[in-house]
């Protein structure tokens, strides 16, 4: 590295306490698992508008997905209310939410 290098500067630590890195965790693998349902639900009812038989649970399977879709900012809403109730409303007020 040199020293006009902007990137040689001395590395940025984050402390995170045990409580809140387990609630970033459950978030983490409810926003995961919301994601697998989601596709799951949308792949299936692509396949069941291949026959004029099944499109009405097609169609079914399409609006759980969107149902499934609503339920992802209030995941990152509850994730983030309950880290303010934690650390109160300064902490966390730039928090990114590109994580999930």
């Amino acid at each position: 590295m040199h020293e006009s290098d902007p990137y040689s500067s001395t590395p940025l630590v984050l402390r995170i306490g045990h409580e809140e890195l387990l609630i970033r965790k459950r978030y983490e693998v409810i926003s995961i698992a919301n994601d697998i349902l989601i596709a799951l639900w949308f792949m299936v009812g692509s396949i069941l508008f291949f026959w004029e038989a099944t499109t009405t649970e097609g169609t079914w399977l399409f609006l759980i997905g969107s149902i499934e879709l609503a339920i992802r900012p209030a995941i990152r809403l509850s994730r983030r209310v309950h880290l303010r109730r934690l650390h109160g409303p300064s902490r966390h007020d730039n928090d990114s939410e590109q994580d999930f």
